[in-house]
């Protein structure tokens, strides 16, 4: 079983108490924003800094460890980096899950009609979830 040491090591990543415990984080909770982030990092790390936060998830981004979600008119989430997939969040509760589809057919399309050569795509969809439409 792959720990989280040997993880961080994989992607090239120096091996932090604060970056061990942002893949415990993530691991738990899944999509998070910075701010939410930072706050479950303080209960551990009650000196860590906002800045210091900032920067583990950029290096952690470039290295690509860590997944940006950029999401309409809130603030982007992140998440350890995994296969190709697709976002659905529901628009009252803001729970964000991940979704694999085959985008293949569409990938083609945009590139027929753009002339881009494609190189990733950032989809979320969003909706009202099933606990929601009970409410």
């Amino acid at each position: 079983m792959t720990t989280s040491i040997d993880l961080l090591k994989s992607y090239n990543l120096t091996v932090t108490p604060q970056r061990l415990e942002i893949v415990n984080v993530l691991s738990s909770y899944g999509h998070l924003n910075v701010d939410k982030l930072y706050a479950l990092l303080k209960s551990t790390f009650p000196s860590i800094s906002l800045a210091t936060v900032y920067k583990n998830i950029n290096t952690m981004i470039e290295k690509n460890f860590l997944s940006e979600v950029k999401l309409q008119n809130q603030k982007n989430v992140y998440e350890l980096a995994k296969e190709t997939h697709s976002h659905i969040m529901c628009i009252e509760c803001e729970e964000i899950l991940d979704i694999s589809i085959d985008i293949s057919s569409f990938f083609k399309e945009v590139t027929t009609k753009s002339n881009y050569n494609l190189t990733s795509s950032n989809i979320v969809f969003n909706g009202v979830c099933q606990k929601c439409q009970l409410l």
